[in-house]
């Protein structure tokens, strides 16, 4: 027990024997026996607690960091001896504000009155503070209870026809077994069809997706428009999966998720050529070339790969007695709910809304032409579409009898080949570098420059304009202004409907004649007081 403690224990004991007349020499003997004190200290100390009534040690001042301080220390970015310099100084133009304790004292008082989190927070802001919080783990759950979703930006650059990428990946993990059940891997940021093909791969339990899959009792998320779009909730609505939408910037409400994006870097991505957070010599920041970096499809096949590795192989620390997520998974007696196969077809993809025919060009969706061996002997027929989000090259046709019966898959007509598509792409990088210098040019025509200044003064621009290159310019940017080149008075006003209602100026009595011609002395409008509407009201 502490020191201080002991001696309030005791001195309030004490002090109730004595109001009993009770106490005794042989009590203070053995409070000063057991506290490791004289028997004089404790007689001092009933003294004290008779006098002032208190049991403790009489409290000492010291500072204390009030709210203006802390506001200070916001200001100065947790800096506690610039805080000590600006009230140093304040106290010297102003001393009415009182004496400022020694840079020490500062230091404890801060220490002792903020936490390391606080202290934290105001030099690193929250991000930094929460790494002083402390969370709870969720209660254990069986397989499929929860999923975790997230995106993660890859940092390794892949080449990618000719050109060198930064893939993103798409993936669920089951939050009891950490098994990774799905997986969609996009060469750019991801939108719904990479959730909806990770979810597909995941609900789906046939070849090569097996054994984890089956339907989860919630899907937890964070605020991602990708992963709460229409698309996504009506797909998930359907199979009564609701997705579990948590607040934004709380990583550590989806941990399981969360560790794996950090796991997959440390465990394998940091070992490929071309990844961006490898450390480099001094003054090297050339990236390496494009021609030593791994092809796409390839670092596609070997994340793959690594997640079978993961499922298989690994031991994750939240799974007992050292299991893998596959015997976890096994393990597990709880029930898993499949779907068929013909009704996750088509999962992902989304419904035209509207009825078509199918014609001797075949099916015009988006100014485009679709066609498919099928639909020899089927012009006229009445259809409908789905299709995959962002994807165009293909759409599935359905009847529109009953609940629609899958009639196959057709393809776009006259699709570019790869050495047009190739060229297509040089000449709009070319368009978007001579835009990018273009831009660049006018920006710093934009931007004024000014000289560096030794004194407390205005700045002088470093190029002095004339005023007729000045005028110049603005007459030429005139020139292709076309809110300066418009005439407004070209196109004379028609005439109003007649349905609208007109005034109607009817004959001036006498006395609006009379205060008409005051109204005019005094300075106000003429002719005004003589106007009436159709209803006679002026």
């Amino acid at each position: 027990m502490p020191a201080a403690v002991l001696r309030e224990a005791a001195v309030a004991r004490l002090l109730s024997l004595d109001s009993r007349g009770e106490l005794s020499s042989g009590h203070v003997r053995l409070v000063a026996s057991v506290s490791g004190v004289s028997e004089r200290t404790v007689w001092s100390w009933l003294s004290a607690g008779r006098r002032e009534g208190r049991t403790g040690p009489k409290p000492r001042s010291r500072f204390v960091v009030t709210r203006e301080v802390r506001q200070q220390l916001a200001v100065w970015g947790g800096n506690v001896s610039a805080v000590h310099r600006d009230l140093v100084a304040r106290a010297v133009r102003d001393p009415s504000l009182g004496p400022v304790p020694s840079l020490s004292a500062f230091h404890r008082a801060v220490a002792r009155d903020l936490s390391a989190g606080e202290r934290a927070g105001l030099k690193g802001g929250e991000a930094a503070r929460r790494r002083y919080d402390v969370y709870g783990k969720r209660p254990a759950t069986h397989r499929n209870a929860c999923w975790e979703g997230d995106h993660k930006r890859v940092p390794v650059r892949v080449d990618l026809e000719g050109s060198a990428v930064c893939p993103w990946v798409t993936w669920f993990i089951d939050v009891a077994t950490k098994a990774i059940v799905g997986v969609a891997v996009t060469p750019h940021q991801p939108a719904r069809d990479a959730v909806l093909a990770a979810l597909r791969t995941g609900i789906s339990r046939q070849d090569p997706y097996g054994p984890f899959g089956g339907l989860p009792g919630v899907v937890r998320v964070d605020r991602g428009k990708e992963f709460l779009c229409r698309t996504v909730e009506c797909a998930l609505g359907a199979f009564a999966v609701p997705v579990d939408d948590l607040p934004a910037y709380t990583p550590y409400l989806k941990g399981t998720v969360e560790a794996l994006n950090d796991a997959v870097e440390e465990m394998f991505l940091v070992s490929l050529p071309g990844y961006t957070r490898r450390a480099r010599p001094m003054g090297a920041h050339r990236p390496d070339p494009v021609e030593g970096l791994l092809s796409y499809p390839q670092f596609v096949e070997d994340l793959l790969t690594w997640v079978r590795e993961w499922n298989t192989g690994h031991h994750p620390a939240g799974l007992a007695a050292g299991l893998t997520p596959l015997a976890a998974w096994e393990a597990d007696p709880a029930l898993v709910e499949d779907v068929a196969e013909e009704r996750l077809a088509f999962f992902a993809m989304e419904d035209d809304g509207r009825v078509r025919k199918i014609t001797t060009n075949g099916i015009a969706w988006r100014r485009r032409a679709y066609i498919a061996p099928w639909m020899a002997g089927n012009v006229g027929m009445r259809v409908r579409l789905r299709y995959l989000p962002h994807y165009d090259g293909r759409i599935e046709v359905f009847s529109t009898e009953g609940w629609g019966r899958h009639l196959g898959s057709a393809y776009l007509a006259q699709a570019a080949t790869v050495e047009q598509r190739r060229a297509l792409s040089s000449v709009r990088e070319k368009k978007a570098r001579a835009l990018k210098a273009d831009l660049k040019a006018a920006e710093r025509l934009r931007k004024a420059r000014y000289t560096a200044t030794t004194t407390a003064g205005a700045p002088r621009p470093r190029r002095t304009v004339t005023s007729s290159q000045a005028e110049a310019e603005i007459a030429r940017s005139r020139g292709v202004d076309l809110a300066a080149r418009a005439l407004p008075d070209l196109i004379p006003p028609r005439e109003p409907p007649a349905s609208w209602a007109r005034p109607v100026i009817r004959p001036r009595r006498a006395a609006d004649a009379q205060a008409d011609a005051g109204q005019e002395s005094d300075g106000g409008p003429p002719g005004v007081a003589g106007v009436y509407d159709e209803r006679g009201e002026r």
